[in-house]
């Protein structure tokens, strides 16, 4: 994914408002921006990291810029922008950069499903396998180089997780793909020091028959890539 028109840099001043982060640019300006996480960001927002941002060209909105990579003062590069871990997987699928997922036909995004009202993010189909319904999540908690999810109690995603058993229970395949958007991450692990009952449950789901992957992405501010399969432990 190839960042165009090139992204640009600022110094985090601070982020507030759970949407909301203003920066000052290396001429001087002070800009507010958009940020697209909803999570809790710990260790994605200090301020004096460099953020780099992008820049919508839609006239009627009302803070055009976009938070979409904090390079930290350690210079480890991490995508805050959550709408880029589906963005990311749908273009690794496409050009068969996950092994575990090659040989469908059909990609299908945001597809109804479930007892409680849910949508899958995407789900592929062959005519010579069970359909596979995959749900994304993006992972940005770090600690040393292990990563974690969540950053935060997760009611929606367990309750992803509930329908996910039930998919694998139908018959079909059901898979959990953790999108790693951190570049110190070198293996994944669920939060269990923050969310135990999304571990307990991410751990009865793979064993109900639902495959858990974590790829990281290749990140700078120029493209990103997810091609990386990484351990997970449960």
């Amino acid at each position: 994914m190839l960042f165009t028109p090139a992204l640009k840099p600022a110094t985090l001043v601070q982020r507030y408002k759970r949407f909301l982060a203003d920066v000052v640019t290396p001429e001087g300006e002070t800009l507010t921006l958009h940020c697209p996480n909803t999570g809790a960001m710990t260790g994605c927002a200090t301020p004096g990291d460099t953020v780099w941002y992008s820049t919508s060209s839609n006239i009627k909105r009302k803070y055009p810029h976009t938070w979409e990579i904090t390079q930290t003062a350690a210079g480890d590069y991490i995508c805050v922008n959550t709408l880029r871990a589906n963005q990311l997987v749908k273009e690794a699928i496409t050009l068969d950069l996950i092994p575990e997922l090659c040989g469908y036909n059909s990609l299908k995004s945001e597809v109804k499903y479930g007892a409680e009202n849910s949508r899958i993010d995407f789900m592929l189909q062959a005519e010579d396998r069970p359909e596979c319904y995959i749900e994304v999540k993006s992972v940005t908690l770090a600690e040393r180089d292990n990563g974690y999810f969540p950053d935060a109690v997760t009611l929606r995603g367990q309750k992803h997780l509930r329908e996910l058993i039930s998919v694998a229970a139908a018959g079909k395949r059901a898979v959990l793909l953790f999108a790693v958007l951190h570049s110190a991450i070198g293996r994944f692990s669920p939060a269990r020091h923050i969310d135990l009952k999304y571990a307990q449950l991410l751990n009865e789901a793979q064993k109900q028959g639902v495959e858990v992957l974590a790829y990281k992405a290749e990140l700078s501010a120029d493209n990103m890539t997810l091609r990386s399969a990484l351990p997970v432990t449960l």
